[in-house]
């Protein structure tokens, strides 16, 4: 029994517990979140040539402050998981390293353009720090299997009808009509409902008073059943992900309260045998 009583315990250095609960600390990701939006703001008014010209060396020194503020962000996260290279198991971590360690990689004159594109990528990092817009986001990308159906169907659709419109009106409206793609187009600009019918419907019905039928059927089927389809598919996905996510965190809250009370048993229970150890000696 003084085994249990005299038995090492593994202790993990000061700095890893040190940066999981710094990185699990609210503040922390309020303030990673802000780093962000400051990352996006300065990007945009980078975009201003008078600015830029102005405050272009104000600009690059907060834009390394940023930076190295996410690469302490990054080397914290990497520090809190043990070991350190689990940190790349999640996909969005992954995602998080690539892209603040492309900013150290592309710094050549010639990858400015790269670069620039890199930083103002940042943006996507409140996906990550975020959960609910981590929860949608993968709700979308588990709509993309549904999705394929749906999308097979349209592209039938908008097929037969843009083959039957370049028939029919190739020859009254050749530039919305003149050729497959071309009717591609117009069909696009039609189904976003995009002034489809001051500029493309009613000139062909000054030439052929039945187009409306053609474009009516259009207009029912594709935009107000197979993109409603899309939307119904989406939302429904994105409610199945909600349910689930709160399923799970009642079970892990469940699992938590039992395995706290487990360790206060064990703990009693290795009291009650160290005392009894202990009787026996005397």
């Amino acid at each position: 029994m003084g085994a249990i009583e005299k038995e090492p315990q593994q202790q993990e250095h000061p700095i890893f517990i040190w940066s999981s609960r710094l990185i699990d600390h609210p503040f922390f990701t309020r303030t990673v979140i802000a780093l962000i939006l400051l990352n996006t703001i300065l990007v945009g008014l980078e975009t201003y040539p008078s600015l830029a010209a102005t405050y272009s060396k104000q600009f690059q020194i907060l834009d390394q402050v940023i930076l190295g503020a996410f690469t302490l962000e990054i080397t914290l996260r990497l520090l809190a998981h043990r070991p350190i290279l689990h940190y790349f198991r999640n996909k969005w971590n992954l995602f998080d390293f690539i892209l603040v360690a492309g900013s150290f990689l592309f710094v050549e004159a010639h990858f400015i353009t790269l670069l620039r594109i890199l930083r103002i990528l940042r943006i996507l990092r409140t996906i990550t720090v975020i959960p609910s817009l981590r929860n949608l986001v993968n709700a979308l990308l588990l709509t993309i299997p549904t999705l394929w159906n749906i999308t097979l169907l349209l592209g039938i659709f908008f097929y037969l009808f843009g083959v039957i419109g370049t028939i029919l009106f190739s020859s009254v409206s050749p530039d919305f009509f003149g050729s497959l793609h071309q009717t591609f187009l117009t069909l696009f600009q039609i189904v976003t409902l995009d002034t489809w019918a001051s500029e493309i419907m009613r000139p062909i019905l000054d030439e052929m008073p039945w187009a409306w039928i053609y474009f009516l059927s259009f207009i029912l089927i594709g935009t107000f059943v197979i993109l409603n389809l899309f939307i119904g598919v989406i939302v429904n996905k994105v409610e199945s992900v909600d349910r689930s996510g709160l399923k799970n965190e009642e079970e892990f809250n469940q699992l938590k309260d039992e395995v706290t009370l487990l360790r206060r048993e064990i703990k009693e229970l290795k009291l009650l045998l160290i005392t009894s150890d202990q009787s026996k000696k005397t």
